[in-house]
């Protein structure tokens, strides 16, 4: 008897499991699409290893602009909010307040709530702090100063 309750238990999950599979093949891509700009270019990454490794592209991008200076290029968040910029009826982009808001639109079907916007701007356009900060070959002029006056002791 016991043997008997064990297949026909088994067969159930088999069963449920087939016609779970079935639905989801059904109910197609469910992911969220988020909106890209094409004439731009391709993005980044493949959409499905940016989908997978995001978070772990922006905390390596804010480690290299935080601890070695490096800002700009096609790895910024800026170039994601430019590429990826859903403008509302006024022709605007929209802030993150707004469910169209690129950053929101998958966010908010996964649930994940983000802290970036509490520094960051979430709309593509250039700040005056970022519009004045030093080009590369300022950057390697300024460098090149410190390590002089340190080596000279901090004397001029």
């Amino acid at each position: 008897m016991r043997d008997y309750a064990r297949k026909m238990m088994t067969r159930a999950l088999a069963a449920m499991m087939v016609l779970a599979g079935a639905g989801v093949a059904l109910a197609g891509d469910v992911a969220p699409k988020v909106p890209i700009d094409k004439a731009k270019g391709e993005c980044v990454l493949p959409a499905d290893q940016m989908r997978r490794e995001h978070m772990h592209i922006l905390k390596h991008r804010r480690d290299e602009t935080m601890f070695h200076g490096v800002r700009g290029g096609k790895t910024a968040l800026e170039a994601c909010l430019t590429c990826h910029v859903v403008k509302g009826k006024d022709g605007k982009p929209v802030t993150v307040a707004s469910e169209k808001h690129f950053c929101r639109v998958c966010h908010d079907y996964a649930a994940v709530r983000v802290d970036c916007w509490a520094c960051h701007k979430s709309v593509p356009e250039q700040s005056e702090r970022q519009a004045a900060l030093p080009g590369e070959k300022e950057r390697k002029t300024a460098l090149a100063q410190l390590r002089a006056f340190l080596q000279q002791g901090g004397r001029k």
